[in-house]
């Protein structure tokens, strides 16, 4: 049969790797300015667009869905064209993919500025923003599968099936955790609740980091690494072993960010189960992308892209050794809720995900625009300094995590806490975060670098915007061999091969989801527990668009040492009226499970609250919390209550029939007497204000089943 000419699309993934390069700049800045930003709380300028608590998630979602998301769709497009020897399979679906999804980037970036978010990590966008995900998700599938279909080789190679459970396991989560019932255009509230909620959202928060950080780049390494070294993948087999454990064991991995926490004790421990399990197939992942460097390594000594790929995996090596060692109990009482976490995360993040970003772009831009590398020099100074950074950032994060965990832990002989103000914790650790922030700007410095190297390339060639090829047709009848094997057959059915990966990610999800769902034993309920008030209800709305969830956890575990500073620990049947859960992942700041409590040494009038969100240093002036000025000033949206109160109704939460109708006159008479009595203090501020909502939903934290004395 006579081979077919046809052309490769080199124009789509040029624009994706432009879209990478901007999206990094902008996103990498966004960290390092939240870097800065925990040390120096007024650098926000006292615009509440620039508090840690907007651009928190501003990074980790350009960070995470624009520059690596980017980065992905970039090698997905420039690699499958070539292993399946074929063009992909619609131009314009390409094109609707890449600009749908930079509207997307955007809309993110604008609406969470605004303080738009629904709180739940790497998940915080609202409805619309999650519907336009889901349709643009869906046109990437069928662009990816339409090119399968017509491809010209029989079996699809390694890269190609990470894609593919890349693909249906990131429509599964997102779909599953994005149940919403709205409210108006940008605001909704969370099918779940409490436990379940916290549950869905970390089974969906693990695996998206597993699904969109992990996999996809696996395949990226699976291509690049022997495409940079000019060999073949170490082991076929373990490539096999690799994939099918990875997305079979990452998807029940999820509780182990719960531990300790008010979720039922079984799926926790499955959690744990699976999480140190894990570390063999990532380790298998690992070595055979070292191994393929086998007998290249004077090469590696010299190309700044292997380089960069040597540090990359190891970076994944590391951080996949790390994260289940960091399931083990024993080991997340320490780490958990500290920065000990930060440093683990980035480690992926700038290591495995940003160094193979930076190398593949070295290696595809010169071959795309037909011209070598502008400076190798340059690159390989990129990855010295770019190293630095990561060492610098992360490892006094780690000391500073230990540091945490032992103040927060530390009794007197005589059984006092040695540090029962919060805040020592804080200011002892400032220092590490200097270092920090040192490190991340030397990181930064090195994507600066790269940046300019990529732009003197490409100025210095010119984009083959379709290039050449050609390859005999794939025939329409294929016999299958005597001797092909089980995985071989799969290889040759990309439909079977994506239906075989959706039955391994779903039982994971389905084991652990569904029982906490409907059987109600697993979240007992508590009877003094109550609907919030309608004020408290809006106060929480505020709590939540400002992120106070970044740095506040309500979450307090059964551990004397947080018992002791804060109260009683959390039970699962407090949160049963919370859309969404707000247990939290980080302590820069207290845990306010209790901060309600009106009794002993855990009393804080509603003049304090008042003070400390209008000026926290004029509380403490040690304190590292910006300011929040303009809530005394805004209003709260009442118009919205009675359709709060309906959906709330809808969600399972016990409202009196028709309270819609007098809800505000209740928010009212509470906010009034809040008002009242901050203005018997020298306090005057209105009634409809934020800051008195929020007042009211702080103070109602932890008192349900806490008796004032």
């Amino acid at each position: 049969m006579e081979p077919e000419k046809f052309y490769y699309d080199n124009k789509i993934v040029k624009q994706f790797a432009l879209a990478t390069i901007i999206w990094g700049v902008v996103a990498l800045l966004y960290g390092l300015f939240a870097a800065f930003h925990i040390f120096l709380p007024n650098w926000g300028m006292h615009l509440e667009y620039f508090t840690f608590g907007r651009i928190r998630p501003i990074h980790t979602n350009a960070a995470i869905f624009a520059f690596v998301g980017n980065g992905i769709f970039t090698a997905v497009y420039y690699s499958m064209q070539r292993l399946l020897k074929t063009r992909m399979y619609s131009d314009l679906l390409s094109k609707i993919h890449l600009w749908g999804w930079q509207l997307i980037i955007v809309a993110a970036a604008i609406t969470l500025s605004l303080g738009i978010t629904i709180s739940k990590e790497y998940a915080e966008l609202e409805w619309p923003i999650d519907i336009a995900i889901t349709v643009i998700w869906v046109i990437f599938g069928i662009n990816m599968f339409g090119t399968l279909l017509k491809r010209r080789v029989s079996h699809i190679y390694v890269a190609i099936w990470f894609y593919i459970a890349t693909w249906v396991t990131i429509a599964v989560l997102h779909i599953v955790n994005s149940f919403e019932l709205p409210v108006s255009l940008f605001k909704s509230y969370p099918l779940f609740a409490g436990v379940q909620d916290a549950l869905v959202q970390w089974w969906y928060g693990h695996n998206a980091v597993a699904f969109f950080l992990t996999t996809p780049y696996l395949g990226l390494m699976y291509y690049f690494i022997p495409k940079a070294a000019n060999r073949p993948i170490y082991s076929y087999r373990l490539s096999i072993i690799h994939f099918w454990a990875l997305i079979f064991l990452y998807i029940w991995a999820g509780p182990h960010h719960l531990l300790y926490s008010a979720l039922p004790e079984w799926v926790q421990s499955l959690g744990i189960v699976f999480s140190i399990m894990l570390i063999a197939p990532s380790w298998g992942g690992m070595i055979n992308g070292l191994l393929t460097l086998r007998g290249a390594w004077d090469k590696v000594r010299e190309d700044p892209v292997l380089k960069l790929y040597v540090v990359a995996v190891t970076c994944y090596g590391m951080s996949t050794f790390e994260g289940p060692m960091m399931s083990l109990k024993w080991v997340n009482a320490i780490s958990h809720f500290t920065d000990w976490t930060i440093g683990h995360v980035h480690i992926g993040v700038l290591g495995w995900n940003g160094f193979l970003t930076f190398g593949m772009l070295y290696w595809l831009i010169p071959r795309i625009f037909n011209t070598k590398l502008y400076s190798t020099k340059l690159a390989n100074t990129h990855f010295w300094i770019a190293t630095l950074g990561i060492l610098f950032y992360a490892i006094p994060l780690y000391f500073a995590g230990i540091t945490q965990a032992s103040m927060w832990k530390q009794f007197t002989p005589e059984g006092f806490l040695v540090y029962p103000n919060f805040l020592e914790t804080v200011t002892q650790i400032l220092p590490m975060y200097h270092i920090r922030a040192f490190g991340g700007s030397l990181y930064y410095t090195g994507v600066l670098l790269w940046v300019y190297n990529l732009y003197k390339t490409m100025k210095a060639g010119s984009l083959v915007a379709n290039e050449e090829a050609e390859a005999v047709p794939l025939p329409v009848q294929e016999k299958k061999s005597t001797s092909e094997g089980w995985h071989r057959f799969l290889e040759r059915k990309p439909l079977l091969f994506l239906t075989a990966s959706l039955i391994v990610i779903l039982i994971g999800g389905m084991v652990e989801i569904i029982p906490t769902y409907f059987i109600k034993s697993n979240v007992p309920t508590i009877e003094s527990v109550k609907p919030y008030t309608p004020l408290e209800l809006l106060g929480r709305d505020v709590y939540v668009s400002e992120g106070c969830y970044n740095c506040h956890s309500q979450m307090i575990r059964p551990f004397r040492s947080e018992t002791e500073r804060y109260g009683e620990y959390s039970k699962g049947g407090e949160a049963v009226y919370n859309h969404p859960f707000q247990y939290g992942s980080k302590r820069t700041g207290p845990d306010l499970a209790r901060e309600g409590v009106k009794s002993g040494k855990l009393y804080k009038p509603d003049s304090w609250h008042y003070n400390h969100m209008i000026d926290p240093q004029k509380i403490n002036d040690k304190s590292i919390m910006p300011p929040y000025p303009w809530l005394a000033k805004k209003d709260i949206n009442m118009r919205l209550t009675p359709k709060k109160i309906r959906v709330m109704q809808t969600l399972g939460v016990p409202y009196p029939e028709g309270y819609d109708k007098i809800a505000n006159d209740d928010l009212m008479k509470q906010a009034k007497k809040i008002s009242d009595g901050l203005s018997d203090e020298g306090i005057d501020v209105e009634p409809t204000r934020q800051i008195v909502a929020l007042i009211a939903y702080l103070q109602r934290l932890g008192t349900d089943i806490i008796v004032d004395k």
